[in-house]
């Protein structure tokens, strides 16, 4: 193999590698951490981090074609404005946790102790409809008494396990997919100015820069499908094990998540001066 073949191959496992290098950026492993920390499968856990690729990669792929293409200049405002949208996506997606926490301390503080007791367990009552017999999911305030409760109108809930009566569903644990596509989608509209801008330095050409572009999201892709599978292990082994355990980690990755969006919101919109008349970005 000559030079001149090799190096496009190089250059393409470059972008590749550095792809899955960019899908471990803090403010990605923190995001899907908390989506997929309520998960109980391996499988559904990587899906989290795949689909969440897919919406990093729609938002780079089309920002950063068109800005490698047209040669477009984004202003500092705006590229600081689309960095800070990841900040409050951050703070949404741990604010259940963070509320749920100062709603115990607050409880505690004021002598009135958190009841275990009670709480809703979700359970599938079987009916029978001509010749089909299907389950409905029925939501009872005590897992022990719900035959005493069929009687009564239940919300239905999407998720299968035991709920604390005062934590309502988060915004992470909601449709997780959905969740996970759309937070991609923020974090690859934040990134996509710096890595087109970073790219084109690297390669002039507009056609070869938006190929290695593609390749890039593409190992951005793997690198979060595999990111996820590690950190959701942890996660569904306390789940089957140690109850106790999981929700404790459920609760610490909506905290981290909340506390690094207010850092980020802090740093962007503070240190870095988006809100003044001089603001400072620099692409990285």
């Amino acid at each position: 193999m000559d030079i001149g073949n090799a190096a496009p191959l190089g250059i393409a496992l470059l972008g590749l590698l550095l792809g899955m290098r960019h899908a471990t950026d803090p403010d990605h492993v923190v995001a899907v951490t908390t989506i997929l920390s309520r998960e109980h499968r391996i499988g559904a856990a990587a899906r989290v981090g795949i689909i969440w690729g897919l919406g990093h990669t729609l938002t780079v792929l089309l920002v950063g074609a068109v800005i490698i293409i047209f040669k477009i200049a984004i202003p500092v405002r705006l590229g600081l404005a689309m960095e800070f949208a990841v900040a409050v996506v951050l703070i949404l997606l741990g604010a259940g946790a963070a509320s749920t926490m100062m709603h115990r301390v607050a409880r505690h503080l004021a002598g009135n102790p958190i009841r275990n007791s009670k709480s809703l367990s979700l359970h599938s009552h079987p009916h029978a409809h001509s010749d089909a017999v299907h389950g409905h999911r029925h939501l009872h305030l005590d897992p022990h008494d719900h035959h005493a409760s069929r009687s009564s109108d239940a919300e239905t809930f999407p998720n299968e396990h035991n709920l604390p009566q005062d934590r309502p569903l988060s915004f992470a644990a909601r449709r997780p997919l959905l969740r996970s596509f759309s937070v991609g989608l923020v974090h690859g509209l934040a990134g996509s100015a710096a890595i087109a801008l970073l790219v084109l330095a690297a390669i002039p050409q507009p056609l070869w820069a938006t190929l290695y572009l593609a390749i890039f999201c593409a190992g951005t892709i793997i690198g979060m499908g595999l990111i996820t599978t590690a950190i959701a292990a942890p996660f569904i082994m306390a789940s089957r094990r140690m109850s106790w355990l999981h929700q404790g980690f459920v609760t610490s990755a909506g905290l981290l998540s909340f506390g690094f969006g207010l850092f980020l919101a802090y740093q962007i919109g503070i240190v870095d001066r988006l809100f003044s008349s001089a603001p400072i970005w620099t692409p990285h």
